[in-house]
């Protein structure tokens, strides 16, 4: 019986293929840790109602005294920084996907906002933002009186 063997176009090529392989995954592996300590930008919802406007973003393990919401120009800015818990050695960490450090997300706002109203509030890691509208831009419902018309006239 005849044995079967394989054919290598290129000798050691498979090898070679695999080791490229594990010099990547140990680089991508050390450099996650990395990236998580850079830069971030929190998850964010605007939605509108008849009176104001909302923002919503997500901010985990952010404390407050690191929020800073500013409104200036018609742009709203927020700004903070989750800092990475050192409570816990760095060598310990098997893996690190959440980021951390600084992050800011700026949004521009229509006229119709009333920038001295402005509320936010920071709850349970979310932080709710309220525009309320200037009053001649908020909807107004007029009542209409509808008279029967004479025949003929």
């Amino acid at each position: 019986m005849t044995a079967i063997a394989r054919f290598e176009t290129f000798p050691g090529l498979s090898a070679l293929h695999d080791q490229v392989n594990r010099i990547f995954s140990q680089t991508v592996r050390n450099q996650d840790y990395g990236s998580a300590l850079t830069a971030w930008a929190p998850s964010v919802d605007i939605y509108e109602t008849p009176n104001e406007l909302v923002v919503k973003a997500d901010l985990p393990e952010v404390e407050e005294k690191d929020i800073d919401v500013r409104v200036e120009n018609n742009l709203l800015t927020i700004r903070g920084e989750r800092k990475f818990d050192k409570s816990v050695a760095e060598d310990n960490y098997l893996r690190v996907e959440r980021a951390y450090g600084a992050f800011s997300r700026s949004f521009s706002l229509p006229n119709t906002v009333n920038a001295e109203s402005i509320r936010a509030e920071y709850q349970n890691g979310a932080l709710t933002i309220s525009l309320p509208k200037r009053e001649e831009s908020k909807p107004r419902q007029v009542k209409v009186n509808v008279t029967a018309a004479e025949n003929g006239k």
